[in-house]
């Protein structure tokens, strides 16, 4: 299982590389300063009791896993700023904004993004988000204090921001809430285990590992069928109404990647896949008719894991990229 140092460098190597592409909602050209991101500790975590309020001042490119008051002041113009927010799976985020003071009317913004986006790819998908794309932005140059508390969708949120004057910033408290039926998640570690349910809703939803990994899935009730399908043109769960897919590439959106499997058929015991790609996503589409659940577990990938399993167990994907 990878350290908190480790998952902090691997989502600077992925955000560097999304730097260096064009986007029209975030160019980040000088992601390599000081320490881009930052993850508390299990232990800080602990430390922190239910009545303290943990502050600290955030950078111009920024990760935060925990609850908090946290503030910005500009020592030089910060043109292209970021702070990614990121729960456990079954949290959503809320943002309240304390205190702002910025000049909106000299290029100056402050926006909450509904979900991650990198490079021009969102996490979560068009296709798989509640809202259109438009109505996932909230622009503080636009809403002032009209809307002050803004909550997210699922377990990941962001705000960028451009602040031109020095000693002008923000200050805002970040909340987590339960969510009781998790839908769109990106994972904080490379290992773990999850069930995802969708009781009787018409959406899809994606559990993204931003990790080469090894995926086991048991426990699998969708619709009326149960099994595993590699993407072939002659099989699959075409024309299905209920069914998982597994996708691997190397962006976020789920939408872009490759589909490597679909599950709608019945099998027995459990099935396993190695998925050598930079983000592995397990994705589910329901019809709405049926409680569709499937549970999996997941690890990091091992290079040299070479041996075979009596399980079930499909092709190796993506390990030519890595």
């Amino acid at each position: 299982m990878l350290s908190a140092f480790q998952f902090q460098c691997h989502f600077v190597l992925i955000f560097l590389a999304a730097s260096k592409g064009e986007t029209r909602y975030l160019e980040v050209r000088d992601a390599s300063e000081d320490d881009p991101f930052l993850l508390l500790s299990e232990d800080l975590k602990r430390e922190l009791s239910s009545g303290q309020i943990y502050r600290r001042s955030l950078r111009c490119i920024d990760m935060l896993s925990i609850e908090g008051q946290f503030t910005f002041t500009a020592n030089q113009p910060q043109l292209h700023c970021a702070t990614f927010f990121i729960g456990e799976p079954e949290e959503l985020i809320t943002i309240d904004y304390d205190f702002v003071n910025i000049d909106c009317q000299g290029g100056d913004f402050l926006k909450v993004f509904d979900g991650w986006i990198l490079k021009g790819e969102k996490f979560p998908s068009s296709l798989d988000h509640p809202l259109p794309t438009s109505q996932r932005y909230v622009d503080f140059c636009e809403s002032g204090n009209i809307q002050k508390s803004i909550k997210s969708s699922q377990n990941v949120a962001m705000i960028f921001f451009r602040i031109h004057q020095p000693g002008n910033g923000f200050t805002i408290t970040v909340k987590k809430n339960t969510n009781l039926f998790p839908c769109n998640v990106i994972s904080q570690t490379p290992s773990g285990r999850f069930t995802m349910v969708i009781p009787h809703q018409h959406r899809n939803c994606s559990f993204s590992i931003i990790y080469p990994v090894v995926i086991k899935i048991s426990d699998f009730i969708v619709g009326h069928l149960n099994g595993l399908f590699l993407k072939k043109p002659t099989a699959g769960c075409a024309g299905v109404g209920d069914f998982v897919e597994l996708l691997g590439g190397a962006g976020l959106d789920p939408s872009k990647m490759f589909p490597l499997a679909d599950l709608c058929h019945s099998f027995h015991g459990s099935a396993q896949m190695k998925i050598g790609c930079d983000n592995t996503v397990l994705r589910m589409v329901s019809s709405g008719k049926h409680i569709n659940r499937v549970t999996f577990e997941y690890h990091q990938l091992d290079m040299q894991e070479t041996e075979n399993r009596k399980e079930n167990s499909i092709e190796e994907f993506c390990f030519p990229s890595i």
